[in-house]
């Protein structure tokens, strides 16, 4: 096993992705057991969905005359299509386009039989992966020219996070209505999770970072992550990775192969 470490931030489920992904592109490229950096999860955020019948009801009403739905998150399609138990063509006469920003949305929505029907909604997505945020998503929209003080937006979400999108639709004279859909719940700093971070090389220790909330997180911590490397996929993150202390940080493309890819040159070096 090498002695360099990769620790994978992101909650569980998406986490154990990431991680079968990476060893099996690795493989593919030579590396040996003993090569292989060791990878570690920790999941500096749990996902918890809302299940409430009130906020299923909202949420189909509030489809049923909206003119755009924009996911700010495989979560938040994921949650949102748990809530509203139908097919996404059985809420409007007329399916509802659907704003996303990034490619593993576009496979959320997939996974959902969303796009892929006869009659599919129109989906948007920033043409330019390395635009795939909220302001790629908002460079994107402003192809279709319309008058936003006509339209209703709805928005799917986490609780906090981001409100520059919203803000800016409201600015453009829509009428924005946002969606909680699931909660983060931050790791607790005591959590045995921590254990194996503790007895690690912090100077041969590569940080994939995928979250701003997370890495925020994390810098309560006290942890030496000036020693360490960080790995973003987006300026945001990386500036809320140098705030908490990382003095080498990285920034890659957005999307899991371009994660994979940075991941594998670090790993090569």
């Amino acid at each position: 096993m090498s002695n360099k470490t990769i620790v994978i931030t992101r909650p569980s489920g998406q986490a154990r992705q990431l991680s079968e992904a990476l060893q099996v592109s690795l493989r593919n490229s030579g590396f040996t057991a003993e090569s292989t950096p060791k990878i570690i999860s920790l999941p500096l955020l749990t996902i918890a969905p809302k299940g409430d019948d009130r906020l299923a009801e909202q949420i189909v009403v509030a489809l049923k005359t909206s003119d755009l739905a924009i996911f700010v998150s495989p979560n938040a399609i994921e949650y949102t299509m748990r809530l509203i138990e139908c097919s996404w063509q059985e809420l409007s006469n007329k399916p509802v386009p659907i704003g996303v920003m990034g490619g593993s949305s576009m496979a959320a929505l997939k996974n959902h039989g969303i796009g892929l029907e006869g009659s599919p909604a129109k989906v948007f997505l920033p043409q330019n992966n390395a635009q795939w945020d909220s302001e790629g998503l908002w460079n994107e929209l402003q192809h279709l020219r319309w008058n936003w003080s006509t339209k209703r937006v709805i928005i799917f979400k986490g609780e906090g996070g981001r409100d520059w999108l919203a803000d800016t639709l409201k600015n453009a004279g829509a009428q924005v209505e946002a969606f909680s859909v699931y909660a983060r719940v931050p790791l607790d700093l005591n959590s045995s999770a921590w254990n194996e971070i503790h007895e690690m090389d912090f100077a041969k220790s590569l940080w994939l970072l995928t979250s701003s909330e997370a890495v925020r997180h994390l810098g309560q911590a006290k942890l030496p992550l000036n020693l360490a490397t960080a790995m973003c996929p987006h300026h945001n993150i990386a500036d809320a990775a140098k705030q908490i202390g990382f003095s080498k940080v990285i920034t890659c493309e957005p999307g899991d192969e371009a994660l994979i890819a940075a991941s594998q040159a670090w790993f090569s070096v």
